[in-house]
């Protein structure tokens, strides 16, 4: 009965945010999928046409529903250019919602989510199992983009992906807590999945910039994963269990900001929990809000709050080019793209150039890479192109999953491009000084 009751809830609330789409199709220029399947049932305005019946369809067709459900990037396009400001993300999250909590998870998501990373503690031990292990089933393919590809048939097909790091960034760093230095400022720092396994050179960039800027920092002992994985797959049950816990780790705490390098994380901590956690008890949600309302990007905050600025240094002479790619969460969602750019002309080993659709999705969309890379890579390769004939030597970004898909396409078309996120950038700079 509670089930029924929860889903009847998810439905109406589907219902009453549909009613504001127009049908208009400015959704279809800028939809990355659409682009490339040319489908209408693959863009913003074809999903939502089947939403408006989504009640008979679930029960007509519940596996079909689900699969084109699937076929979204979540990259926000369509929202941010929406002239009627349908919440397109939030509607097709809480469809999926309502498509798991009537058909369920799969056998595989089960494990994945409510076994694994619903548990950071057995989630964080099976990674660094996995990184110990990992040397008998990949081989390296490109050193100066730290990729690898499977040795032996692999369900992860043709990729060059990056390894999990020797050492993930908890272990190096389990718990911080550094009083307010030069700035009069405490930073709460919420690290995420990808750069504390596959990534933490940014996590340690991210610590010696607070440092020189004399920020305090504090790190939880106990912090997992924001919860995005499950909830873009409709498992509210762990997404819920994973903002509890993360609660736990911070809100306790009295910190000015609350800082992260992972754009997903951001936008999720942010415009995510305080809207979508809604099994939160009152005095929760409240932390929630409170912690959204201060949570800022890396390059944000050193902008808006440390006030660094672009040096110009890096005009003009031999130096190598850098460029950058927007990540959707970060530009779309949030609207953050002069900070970070800023922060890579406070550089001055590179000159900064534009590639051409800088904030073009580069097809990762976490799951949606998994489940769809046939379409992902495609929308990569578009990524890959406007990399390579910027003529940059290197990269940037300020998200470590868009930093996965772009090696990934580099790697494979032979690029002798780095991939660097912008706070590695600034905090080699910090190093020359």
């Amino acid at each position: 009965m509670q089930d029924m009751k929860k889903l009847a809830q998810l439905l109406k609330q589907v219902e009453d945010q549909l009613v504001v789409c127009m049908r208009c199709g400015m959704c279809q220029s800028v939809c990355p999928v659409f682009a490339e399947t040319g489908r209408e049932s693959d863009v913003a305005r074809g999903k939502l046409a089947l939403l408006d019946g989504l009640l008979q369809e679930m029960f007509k067709d519940s596996t079909g529903v689900q699969e084109r459900l699937s076929r979204c990037l979540l990259c926000g396009s369509c929202a941010a250019n929406c002239p009627s400001g349908v919440k397109v993300l939030d509607i097709f999250i809480k469809a999926r919602a309502v498509i798991t909590n009537y058909v369920g998870l799969s056998p595989l998501k089960k494990i994945i989510f409510r076994k694994m990373l619903a548990q950071p503690e057995l989630f964080d031990q099976l990674m660094e199992w996995g990184s110990r292990l990992q040397g008998i089933f990949i081989k390296p393919v490109d050193e100066l983009l730290g990729t690898s590809c499977a040795r032996f048939v692999s369900p992860l097909g043709d990729r060059h992906f990056s390894s999990l790091a020797p050492q993930p960034f908890h272990r190096a760093v389990p718990f911080l807590d550094t009083p307010a230095g030069a700035s009069g400022l405490k930073a709460g720092l919420f690290m995420g999945c990808v750069i504390d396994k596959v990534f933490p050179r940014i996590g340690h960039a991210v610590l010696r910039t607070l440092e020189h800027h004399g920020v305090g920092v504090f790190i939880p002992r106990e912090v997992g994963c924001c919860g995005i994985p499950a909830l873009s797959s409709g498992d509210t049950e762990t997404y819920n269990k994973l903002v509890r816990h993360n609660l736990k780790g911070l809100a306790s705490q009295d910190l000015d900001v609350l800082i992260t390098a992972c754009a997903t994380c951001t936008s999720t901590i942010k415009k995510l929990w305080p809207t979508l956690a809604e099994e939160l008890s009152p005095p929760e949600l409240e932390q929630v809000k409170t912690l959204a309302g201060k949570t800022m990007d890396i390059s944000q905050f050193l902008v808006e709050k440390l006030g660094v600025k672009a040096s110009g240094s890096g005009e003009g002479g031999e130096k190598p080019l850098i460029t950058y790619h927007d990540p959707c969460h970060l530009k779309k969602s949030l609207g953050i793209a002069a900070q970070p750019r800023t922060v890579l002309q406070a550089s001055p080993a590179y000159r900064f150039k534009e590639m051409k659709e800088a904030d073009k999705c580069c097809g990762c969309g976490g799951s949606f890479n998994l489940q769809h890379y046939d379409l992902s890579s495609a929308i990569g390769k578009h990524k890959r192109d406007n990399i390579a004939d910027s003529g940059a030597s290197v990269v940037a970004t300020s998200c470590p999953a868009c930093m996965l898909q772009i090696s990934d396409m580099l790697s494979q078309a032979g690029d002798r491009v780095e991939v660097k996120h912008a706070i590695e950038v600034y905090a080699e700079s910090l190093d020359k000084k």
